[in-house]
């Protein structure tokens, strides 16, 4: 059985911290060089690179960012022994990172960790951004989980796996139309103005498909990129809104909104995109199962 050396692990986790050997080397009051060899006693004794060099920056490995998170774990721990000592105890964590779309619905993004929120032994960080920003992220192990509503697309340097999750309803909803007749889609679109999402969404892309075919021009309140900022729209301006309902679902359990028309012909999906990995997040896999959906296919547009 190895023995792990405590200094070669606080070196490696001064450098992870840093993002360079030159910064840790003079917080740690030691030469690069001198470093150097300290970190890959470490990753020989671990039998794994735990950083790559991409340009002029070291990149934590997969395996790096295991021992990372580790490593917080083992000097927290000394800061949780001194303060329970102290009568000021710490509660231990584990540590689930997600990057969510900004255009993606807040109120899914609550259902699919609804499971993990307000656990005391978890630590939930959620970040937003593009798709690029967030794959980006997901290959350089900084985050373990995309959030999206399209599929990853096939990349052979990356092996990204898409897991459906759930796949929704996509409706016109707005305020109700007491001396109106039914709304009727897509006919009432001639004149009825419209919110809509941006032209990135895969749901826009089917929709504009339907209302070509219609031979309809709609009335285009405004384009909208962020789920949450058209939900708001939707609340206070009149004409329809193109959205799933979870979107605007406490307006539509209250009233404040009501759910003119179904279309039947588009759905949005939503996905959990992972890279495969050989230490998979165990918090990741629970969520995962508990969805239990078969993995959508890859992309390949």
């Amino acid at each position: 059985m190895k023995n792990l050396n405590f200094n070669h692990l606080r070196y490696f986790w001064a450098v992870a911290h840093e993002g360079s050997l030159t910064r840790a080397a003079e917080r740690l009051n030691l030469s690069q060089s001198a470093l150097s060899v300290q970190i890959q006693k470490l990753e020989h004794q671990m039998g794994h690179p735990l950083f790559e060099r991409v340009g002029k920056r070291l990149v934590l490995t997969e395996a790096g960012q295991i021992a990372l998170d580790y490593a917080d774990t083992v000097f927290q721990a000394g800061d949780e022994l001194i303060s329970t000592l102290e009568g000021r105890p710490l509660a231990n964590r584990q540590v689930l990172r997600i990057g969510a779309l900004t255009t993606l619905s807040r109120n899914f993004q609550l259902e699919f960790l609804r499971p993990l929120v307000g656990r005391a032994d978890v630590e939930l960080i959620v970040r937003s951004g593009t798709t690029r920003d967030l794959m980006a992220q997901l290959e350089a192990h900084a985050i373990d989980v995309v959030l999206s509503n399209s599929a990853a697309q096939r990349e052979a340097r990356a092996p990204f796996r898409n897991h459906l999750l759930n796949q929704q309803p996509v409706s016109l909803v707005g305020r109700a139309r007491p001396n109106k007749h039914p709304f009727s889609f897509p006919e009432d679109l001639r004149s009825e103005p419209i919110l809509l999402p941006s032209l990135d969404s895969d749901i826009r892309v089917g929709f504009d498909r339907l209302l070509d075919l219609a031979g309809i021009r709609p009335i285009i309140l405004a384009e909208v990129d962020d789920m949450a900022m058209l939900r708001l729209l939707a609340r206070e301006r009149e004409g329809v809104t193109l959205v799933p309902p979870i979107v605007v679902r406490d307006e539509l359990e209250s009233g404040e909104l009501v759910e003119h028309c179904r279309i039947s012909q588009l759905t949005e999906s939503f996905y959990a995109i992972i890279q495969s990995r050989r230490f998979p997040n165990q918090l990741l896999r629970d969520l995962l199962i508990r969805y239990a959906r078969p993995e959508a296919p890859l992309s390949i547009r």
